[in-house]
């Protein structure tokens, strides 16, 4: 998706209100597009079942039984939770083309996705998540 024709954000605030509310390495992922070192993540080895969140703003994104295991350093999901949870945009930072994943909600960086990888998933995409962007809400029991 194009940002100029993407829908505007639900929950809009000032750069100051997001530095505010938000740590410096989350400010410096979910709003500069950062990432963080892979491995080092809260839930890149998580199990537990429950939805994730955006961090940011707390729109619902993934759910853990799309979690996979990829061995790639950062939580992968084959598919939101919703076809409207994420906005997906062509990045070409780093001089490499790549498609950023974005919490349709607040526009907040998440990711990236990446397909034909060859992952026995369902979808064949590994949405590649930085657990900073994320907060899990166990299922109830």
């Amino acid at each position: 998706m194009d940002p100029a024709t993407e829908p505007a954000p639900k929950v809009v605030k000032s750069d100051a209100e997001w530095r505010a509310q938000l740590s410096p390495a989350e400010y410096q992922v979910l709003r500069q597009a950062g990432t963080e070192r892979p491995f080092t993540g809260e839930y890149t080895d998580t199990k537990t079942q429950g939805v994730y969140s955006c961090r940011a703003c707390g729109a619902e994104l993934f759910r853990s039984d799309a979690k996979f295991e990829s061995h790639c350093g950062w939580p992968s999901f084959f598919t939101p939770l919703a076809g409207d949870a994420v906005i997906e945009r062509v990045d070409t930072s780093l001089g490499m083309r790549r498609v950023e994943v974005l919490c349709a909600t607040c526009h907040s960086h998440l990711g990236h996705v990446f397909e034909g990888e060859g992952y026995p998933t369902p979808t064949d995409l590994r949405y590649c998540i930085n657990s900073i962007s994320l907060r899990l809400e166990p299922d109830a029991g």
